[in-house]
This record gives structure tokens, C-alpha cells and sequence, in this order.
């Protein structure tokens, strides 16, 4: 006799799964009890569909997220679109099994524009309607089912686009539990007006600056909330610099990402925000950041994570910065690859865990340097190759000084040339013979040498190491949704 857990249980057991869609897939087709339970869980953000998955088969995902979507739509919706000679192919004749739409709790967009265009792309219209009137009529239904059905949002995703769809606030229940808001400045003025009225926990606020069409109203609506904790701001055609009085009020932000193309972008107002957890500071065509000096004498007491990627402020600038806040680091990421900067990490940064900056050609000193005065650390990524340390620079250098708790290894590199021998690779592994670790390599030149990979799975099967391939742009990748 079966012993069947209570769905409860169950419940709990699948909300440990959420990050886990294949697995979770899987449970659909168990029975109707675990099928219930995880579509729900599933349907939460169908817009975070396994990724590899999408890259395989990016137009039968989007098919069959529509058809799903376009069986949930109301007779009236479906009328109208059969009206204007759109027919859309649904997986059973029958009413779907659930209501799908009123489990989501994340509604984007930008997404649902994706999935309409794709699915569309190669059906030329049977009517007089344009390929783009076709389009708005199926965005606009769907978004409209969206929200009259979501009780309950949590994250919102609304870019401009060339549909140019309009909220009705007023319909939407679910917006009143919205904390998490990513969307761009040129959106109409009645959004950020409606919004402003309904929303004032808003958590995490992530902007894209274009041209303004509602500033007064996103000065207010920023100036509204309570709990505003993550902010986002890119800007690369425009600047931020006009909202700037409603962000000097929420002294509470403890995670800021600025985004831009130029160092004329204004960045003074981070002084204010002491209590900063994580500061993300990424910019493309600047110069030398002159802003970033006022910031070394402030304490950040609080900062645990500094991540500095693409073009770096003077390296004296950030250097005094390390002085004042490298002991409260304990993540620090910089592409900049100077010898002092590099020194001053072991010096200001003891309890650093998590570190990636460039070595050049002949560092090892510099590395070693590191690896024996920041004691906490436990991952390091390190470019390899031509001007960079070799790869057999480093493994020898992390076997003989790395810190007790060091765990984590990732290695890039760009030359052919300098992929580590054999006989180089397994010294290494020897000497984690009594510690795991968890060991990443970029840009897959390693897994065309047999030899080494025999060697790595040895050790893997032996539960020294876990190995994983990875680019380097999947590294720390944020999550951006552009407009059309």
C-alpha cells in the first residue's frame, strides 16, 4: 500500500524546488495532486522558463505559453480576436484544467510583447490589419486578463515599447502588493500617477533613463515609497540626474547599481546613502570619475559588496576608498589591473571572501600576497593566458598559500596556448585531496584536451572537486529588460 504525503508536505517540499523548473516540470505529470500543486508554483514567474531550454527551442516555448495564455482569455477577448481574423491554437478543445493567470506573481511586459512577436513572426495577417495592430490586439487581451485575475503582484516588468499599452489601475487588485518594480522614465504620465496613489511598498526599484514624458510623476511616486531597500539606475542616453532630490530621502538604501555610458552621469548623492550593503558602480566611456574621490573619506560601515566592472575610477581613488571600507568588504570585483590597487586589496581587505581582479604577466608575488593576508577567503577568479599569469602560476600558487576556508576556483582564459599540461593539472588536484573544491573553467579550451578531462573527472568521481564550465559573461550577470 502507497503512503501518500499530505499536500501540505508536499507543498513544502516543492517550494524548495522553485528555482528547479525541470524538476518541477517532472512533478506535473505524477499525479493530479502534484500536478496542482506544482503549476502553481511553476505559473508564480512562467517568464523565468529554464533558459537553456528557451535557446533550444525559443519559438515552441513562446507557441505554447501563448496558447496556454490564449485558452484562459474570456469569451468576449476571444470574440474580438476572432473578429479581426486571429485564431491561436490551444492545447485542448476543453477549458484548461486551471487558472493559470491568477497564480502569477510576476507579470512582465516586455515578455508577453516577446512571445506575441515571435509566435507571430511568420503568420502574415489574414485582414486588413498591419502585423503590429494584429499584435497590439493580442498584447492588450492578455494584459488585460493579467489584470483583472493577478490578486496578488509582486514583480512588475514594464518597459516602453512601440505598442505603447496603458494600465487600467483602477482593474488591477493585485497592484496594491507590488514590491518590486522594473521599468523605464519614458513611460506615459498616468503610470507612475496611478502607480504613486496604489503603491507605496516598493522595495526594489530598477529605472531605465530615456527621454522624460512623466518626470514630476516619478519624482513623486519615488518620493511615496516606504521601504525602498535596491535601486537600479542606467542611463545611457539620458541622465538620472533630475530625480535625484526624491532619492536623497531614502538614506535606507542598502543596495544601489548604477549603470551608464559616461563619468558626467552625477554619483555624488551615494555620500548619503551610509547605509549601502552592496554597491555596484559600472560605467563604459568615463575617464576618471573625479565624483568617486569625495567617497574616501565616507564609512560605509556597512557595505559588504563593491563591484567595480568595465572602466574603473583612478585606482588611487578606489584605493583610498579600500583604506576607509576594504575591512567591511567581503566581496570586491574589479576589472582594473594595477599592481598597487592590487596590493592595497591585501592590505585594506582582510576578510574579503569572494575577490576577482586581473593579474598580469609575472604577479605571482601579488596573488601570494593575497591569498596569505586576506585569511577569509574563499573564492578567487583569475584571467589566464597571454599577459595574464599562466594557468600553472596559478594553481601553484593557490595549492601552496590558500587560506584554510578556500573552496572555490574559477579560471578564464583566452589563449589556446596556455592551457595547463596534464601532469601540471593533476599536482594540483593532489593537493585537495583533504578539502573540497569547487572548480570552474571559462571558455571550454580545457575540455578539448582528453587527458586533462580524464583527470578531472577522476577527481570528481572521487569527490575531491566539482567542475563546471562557464563563460565569463555568465559570471555575476545581472538580470536587465530593455524596451523595444
Amino acid at each position: 500500500m502507497t503512503c501518500q504525503l499530505p499536500s501540505d508536505c508536499l507543498n513544502e517540499i516543492f517550494e524548495c524546488l522553485e528555482e528547479d523548473t525541470l524538476t518541477l516540470h517532472s512533478c506535473l505529470l505524477t499525479n493530479r495532486l502534484w500536478c496542482g500543486i506544482s503549476v502553481r508554483i511553476l505559473w508564480r514567474n512562467i517568464w523565468d522558463f529554464n533558459k537553456s531550454s528557451y535557446q533550444q527551442n525559443p519559438f515552441r516555448i513562446d507557441s505554447s505559453i501563448l496558447s496556454i495564455l490564449y485558452a484562459c482569455l474570456p469569451n468576449e477577448s476571444k470574440e474580438l480576436l476572432q473578429k479581426n481574423g486571429i485564431f491561436i491554437s490551444t492545447p485542448t478543445a476543453k477549458k484548461p484544467l486551471f487558472n493559470y493567470v491568477a497564480f502569477c506573481r510576476v507579470l512582465s511586459v516586455r515578455d508577453i510583447c516577446r512571445i506575441v512577436d515571435n509566435a507571430f513572426k511568420h503568420k502574415p495577417p489574414h485582414n486588413s490589419l498591419s502585423l503590429e495592430d494584429r499584435n497590439y490586439l493580442v498584447i492588450n487581451e492578455i494584459i488585460k486578463m493579467f489584470e483583472k485575475q493577478i490578486y496578488s503582484l509582486k514583480k512588475l516588468f514594464y518597459y516602453n515599447n512601440h505598442y505603447h499599452i496603458n494600465y487600467s489601475f483602477p482593474y488591477f487588485p493585485g497592484i496594491r502588493n507590488l514590491s518590486e518594480l522594473h521599468c523605464s522614465s519614458n513611460l506615459p504620465s498616468n503610470f507612475f500617477y496611478q502607480l504613486a496613489q496604489l503603491c507605496h511598498n516598493i522595495q526594489t526599484l530598477s529605472i531605465d533613463f530615456h527621454n522624460y514624458e512623466a518626470l514630476n510623476e516619478l519624482k513623486e511616486f519615488i518620493s511615496l515609497q516606504d521601504n525602498l531597500k535596491s535601486l537600479t539606475l542606467s542611463a545611457y542616453d539620458a541622465s538620472w540626474e533630475s530625480i535625484l532630490p526624491s532619492i536623497k530621502n531614502h538614506s535606507n538604501i542598502t543596495r544601489l547599481h548604477l549603470y551608464g555610458d559616461s563619468d558626467k552621469l552625477p554619483f555624488s548623492f551615494v555620500s548619503l546613502l551610509t547605509n549601502l550593503q552592496e554597491f555596484i558602480f559600472s560605467f563604459f566611456n568615463g575617464s576618471t570619475f573625479e565624483e568617486f574621490n569625495m567617497f574616501q573619506h565616507i564609512n560605509f560601515s556597512k557595505l559588504h559588496t563593491l563591484k567595480i566592472p568595465y572602466q574603473c575610477p583612478k585606482p588611487e581613488y578606489v584605493m583610498k576608498f579600500l583604506e576607509n571600507n576594504g575591512k567591511y568588504l567581503k566581496k570586491f570585483h574589479t576589472d582594473e589591473n594595477d599592481e598597487t590597487l592590487s596590493l592595497s586589496i591585501a592590505k585594506f581587505c582582510p576578510n574579503l571572501r569572494n575577490l576577482f581582479v586581473i593579474f598580469n604577466s609575472g604577479e605571482t608575488d601579488i596573488l601570494k600576497t593575497i591569498l596569505l593576508n586576506c585569511c577569509q577567503l574563499e573564492s578567487i577568479k583569475i584571467w589566464c593566458g597571454e599577459g595574464y599569469l599562466t594557468e600553472n602560476e596559478v594553481y601553484e600558487t593557490v595549492a601552496d598559500y590558500a587560506p584554510p576556508n578556500f573552496c572555490e576556483l574559477k579560471l578564464f582564459n583566452e589563449s589556446y596556448s596556455d592551457v595547463v599540461s596534464p601532469d601540471e593539472l593533476e599536482c594540483f588536484f593532489i593537493t585537495w585531496k583533504n578539502r573540497k573544491l569547487n572548480y570552474y573553467y571559462g571558455y571550454n579550451y580545457l575540455i578539448d584536451d582528453k587527458e586533462n578531462m580524464r583527470i578531472i573527472e577522476k577527481y570528481v568521481n572521487l569527490g575531491v572537486a566539482k567542475y563546471e564550465t562557464i563563460g565569463y559573461e555568465e559570471e555575476d550577470k545581472e538580470e536587465y529588460y530593455y524596451y523595444y
